[in-house]
This record gives C-alpha cells, structure tokens and sequence, in this order.
C-alpha cells in the first residue's frame, strides 16, 4: 500500500482527447509535498508516514513545530496530512513527492473538505419536495412540516431530518480517473469534480475499489527519480543528432562514388 500526496485545488478547465471528446478536469497542484517524519510499528505501533505541503512562516508557526520540522531538514509547512504504508513502501524522510506518483488512467480516491452553506433550510439540505405552491398554504411553502408524533413519545427523534448547518464536512470521492499529470508544473489532472472549494487542500490516494496499473512508481514517485528521467531523455534527444549526422558522413563516401560512376557512364 503506497502513500498518498497533498495537494491544493485550483479549479476546473477542460482538455481534449485525441478524437476531439473534450473531458471536464480538476486541477490540482502539488506544492513541495515532502516526508516530514515516518511512524513505524515498533514505536508507534503501525506504519505510516507524515507529509507536508505548502510553505509557512516561521513566525506563525510554533516553538514544537518548528523543531518537528527542523529534524526533518525541511521548511515550514502550511499542511500536515498522515497516510498508512505497508511496510515495504514507507519513504524516506527529506523525500520529495512528484506528480508521476500517479500515472494517466488509474483512479484515486480524493478526500477533502465540501463547501459550507451555512444554515440551509430542509429542501436544500435534505432535498424535499416542499409544501403546497398554491392552496392551503399560508407562508410556509418550503418548510419541512411535522416533526413529531403525539404526547407520547413527546419529543423529536435525535437524527431527524430537518433545517440546519450544511456542508463543511470531509467527504471523500471514490474512483476518479488521473487524465494527465505535469512534473515541471507540479500538477495532477483529475477527471471530473473533486470536494472543496478553489485553493482548498485535497487528499489524493491510490483507489481502493480499483485495480491498480502495473507501472506504478514503488513505493513513491519522487522529484529526484522524474529529474532523473527527464536528464536521461535530454540526453537520448541530444544523441539522437549527433548519431544521424555521423551516419550521413558514414554515407556521404558512398554517395559520392555513386554519383561519380553515374557521370562516367
């Protein structure tokens, strides 16, 4: 079981797909998420580790924080989140998280943090119909109605379905499908909507319920391993020149002496 990665919602856009089918995405950016301590069984008594994201200052952080983040060698963070690991996948501390964590098409599970709509009545929170539009109905057409019974029991049941605070709550999303992911943007692009509102953080897992792609960076993607790809692809790019300019020279003898039993004759 791999870890998970914070990241911070920006919004929506869309994309288009190579047959022109445009896709409704999330954008969600990965801002420095690093391991910042690693909880093990002997000690803790289960396995996971602990990431931060985001920068804060020093000054709005307290004394124990401070120290907290001080042994891990890294800077202050704005966000702490815990994710549990098997035992072949806890990642160092100090490590780095790049969006290749995650690959295009595999599904994720996504925790976050829904929109608060303050006290809402029971038609928008509980989706009831209402009362009567016209008669009978005297300047109550949207309230929730009876609430109770008779003398006895003589009160109303805890759970009740009526008008209250709504939203603000964690909610999580299941099986959401990764489109693309960005390593020089710091970017993950998630089909669809996730919880929470613009520049609200997201929790982004491995799904639970799906199966998971066999090209999965374990136990993490981290920045140092995609900095490596990227240096091995500028490399295979700047070969490639070199290695067709040497074989037109290879050729060009050949050519040559083509040409001249071509004047000859």
């Amino acid at each position: 079981m791999r870890s998970g990665v914070i990241a911070r919602k920006l919004g929506m856009t869309r994309v288009f797909t190579d047959t022109g089918r445009h896709v409704p995405v999330t954008v969600v950016k990965m801002d420095d998420v690093q391991v910042v301590s690693v909880r093990d069984q002997a000690k803790h008594g289960y396995t996971a580790v602990q990431l931060g994201a985001g920068a804060a200052k020093a000054k709005n952080t307290s004394k124990a924080m401070r120290g907290h983040f001080a042994k891990a060698n890294v800077l202050p963070k704005s966000k702490l989140a815990e994710f549990r690991v098997s035992d072949d996948a806890v990642i160092g501390v100090g490590s780095t998280l790049a969006p290749s964590h995650f690959v295009a098409g595999q599904k994720v599970d996504v925790v976050g943090t829904t929109q608060g709509k303050g006290f809402a009545g029971a038609m928008k929170r509980h989706n009831f119909g209402g009362l009567r539009a016209s008669h009978g109905v005297s300047i109550s057409h949207r309230s929730h109605g009876s609430t109770g019974q008779c003398q006895e029991p003589g009160k109303v049941f805890k759970g009740k379905k009526m008008a209250g605070h709504m939203g603000a709550v964690r909610n999580t999303t299941q099986n959401i499908e990764v489109v693309a992911v960005d390593d020089a943007e710091g970017i993950v692009l998630l089909q669809g909507a996730v919880p929470g509102p613009k520049g609200g953080w997201v929790l982004i897992s491995d799904a639970i319920k799906a199966k998971l792609p066999e090209d999965l960076p374990f136990p993490a993607g981290l920045m140092s391993d995609a900095a490596e790809d990227a240096s091995a692809e500028e490399a295979a790019a700047d070969e490639a020149p070199a290695e067709e300019a040497a074989a037109d020279e290879a050729d060009a003898p050949e050519a040559a002496a083509d040409e001249d039993k071509s004047d000859e004759s």
